[in-house]
């Protein structure tokens, strides 16, 4: 298993993400995005080497079985691997390679005590090993990682079907595979056997991409290699596994049938129901993993409502919550916190003057100072690649769950392409959506709408339609829920003007759509709750 631990990290050529991809001390790298192993330079220039093949002193390999490998003297005689011994201790190992004419051209020696691996003759234009053995073609071919490995799965297959193996494992993979292309081509299935570590996985989706749909396989190992399952006695494990090797496809695509009892575990989205019983009714709560718009015109309640979020998960879950507030900075951030928690817009410095310091004390001990809220201190204008960065440093460093982006119009107005918003809407929507799957995190955007044609505007309590959301039709196509205000503030009932009327626009969670309920803000605490419908009349839920 590859770690991050004993790696450089940067940005990967493949996936473009900028801290995925780890180079390890030899060379090698391996994208934990977009699963991609990468061999060295001292790998693939193992091929390269040809050393003359030197037949004095190899009078001492004699064929046995090799013990320590419980592989048997009838399979090191068919795969033609002599062995040294000291006493009853094999001591070293010769895999004999050849070319496309049966010609042998070509060992590798492996010693027992280091495991150390060197060759004679010219490997590169050698075929796989094993590959000298089984020319006829066939019904299955078996492609093993090494030549130990390729020997044990021939036994453990009852020596009934053709084994083979790379030339120097996961690192010359597709290489090897590429040239051997043609050879493989002739067995109706190819059988990738190759070692349970991610190399090895990686190096298998790789190759299984080189043959057409359906004639490629990829066998699923519990233990390492088919040698542990040899040296284990576990045949019939192997068997089970060989037989029930998956057909590969793309990334991406399954087979449903797959699943199995897998499709009643449950997800490791977490949820947090919202503040109000209406919208829990419709959306089941909030999820992580999900991306939230919530949208209105001017002056409709839209900070009341994250303020209000923000208060209720913190006291319904244990996680730690981001906000990225641009129109605001982070003292009124903490105050717009702690006026939910006092009942009384500490966010307005002449209300705030009214409480004594041991109560702003408290408040603030009951809120912020709980260092689950972190926000983003910013000054001046910021890119948009900057406020990716901060989301995804909230996510991943500092295990925000909950993150909170206001607002998407600001983010985007001049700053990509030339002042084309809708284009920089597109561009920002994809690369939000791609750090929610990336991270799992729960994000609540806020975007503004565009001003309708007519004279009753969302001031006048204009009914929303995603037609309305401003910019671009990705905002409601990357989102899984979007959630809208509508709220009459030129109205003369008072009860009217102050209830904001929450509108469900799009919830692909359950498809439940429509107004979810009635809030009903304070001017006096700043509060939002939720009442019973004052609009019996006009409300078409």
């Amino acid at each position: 298993m590859q770690t991050r631990t004993s790696a450089d990290m940067g940005p990967c050529e493949r996936c473009g993400s900028k801290d995925n991809k780890a180079t390890y001390p030899d060379g090698h790298t391996w994208c934990f995005g977009c699963k991609t192993y990468g061999a060295s330079e001292e790998d693939m220039q193992t091929e390269q080497k040809i050393v003359p093949m030197n037949n004095q002193n190899k009078k001492d390999f004699k064929y046995s079985d090799i013990s320590d490998r419980k592989i048997s003297l009838d399979t090191c005689k068919k795969y033609s691997v002599p062995v040294t011994k000291e006493g009853n201790m094999v001591t070293q190992h010769m895999y004999k390679y050849y070319n496309d004419a049966g010609e042998h051209m070509a060992s590798k020696f492996r010693r027992t005590n280091d495991k150390t691996f060197w060759s004679e003759g010219d490997l590169k234009n050698c075929g796989l090993f094993g590959q000298n053995l089984f020319n006829q073609g066939g019904k299955f071919i078996t492609v093993c990682e090494g030549e130990l490995d390729a020997m044990s799965a021939y036994e453990l297959m009852g020596s009934k079907w053709p084994s083979v193996s790379l030339k120097n494992g996961a690192a010359s993979a597709l290489n090897n595979c590429k040239q051997a292309l043609r050879y493989l081509s002739k067995f109706d299935t190819i059988v990738l056997c190759f070692d349970n570590d991610e190399p090895g996985r990686a190096a298998a989706q790789e190759v299984a991409k080189l043959f057409e749909p359906n004639k490629c396989k990829i066998v699923d190992l519990e233990l390492k290699d088919a040698n542990e399952y040899l040296k284990t006695g576990q045949r019939q494990k192997f068997t089970e596994a060989w037989w029930n090797s998956r057909t590969y496809t793309p990334a991406g695509i399954i087979n449903l049938a797959d699943l199995g009892r897998s499709l009643y575990e449950e997800t490791h989205n977490e949820t947090c129901p919202y503040p109000w019983s209406g919208m829990n009714d419709k959306t089941y709560g909030i999820r992580t993993g999900e991306l939230i718009t919530f949208t209105s015109g001017a002056g409709m309640g839209k900070s009341s409502v994250m303020r209000e979020l923000m208060y209720h998960i913190m006291h319904n879950t244990k996680d730690n919550i981001g906000v990225l507030a641009m129109e605001e900075n982070t003292k009124q951030t903490a105050f717009n916190l702690m006026s939910v928690e006092a009942n009384a817009r500490l966010y307005i410095k002449e209300i705030r003057d009214q409480y004594t310091q041991e109560q702003l004390d408290d408040w603030q001990a009951k809120t912020i100072d709980s260092g689950r809220f972190f926000a983003f201190d910013h000054f001046g204008s910021v890119s948009n690649d900057e406020i990716l960065d901060r989301v995804r440093y909230m996510a991943k460093g500092l295990d925000c769950k909950w993150v909170f982006l206001d607002h998407l119009s600001i983010l985007v107005s001049g700053q990509e392409d030339n002042g084309d918003e809708r284009k920089s809407i597109d561009i920002l929507m994809t690369k939000l959506r791609s750090l929610v799957e990336e991270t799992g995190i729960a994000l609540m955007l806020v975007s503004h709408l565009r001003r309708p044609s007519g004279d009753n505007g969302h001031e006048n309590g204009r009914e929303v339609t995603l037609s309305h959301l401003r910019g671009s039709a990705s905002i409601a196509h990357l989102s899984d829920a979007v959630i809208a205000l509508e709220r009459n503030q030129q109205a003369d009932d008072p009860i009217e003007a102050n209830t904001t009327s929450i509108r469900i626009l799009k919830n692909r969670y359950t498809g439940d759509t429509g107004v979810a309920c009635h809030l009903h803000y304070d001017g006096e605490t700043g509060r939002m709750t939720q009442i019973d419908n004052p609009f019996v009349e006009d409300d078409n839920e």
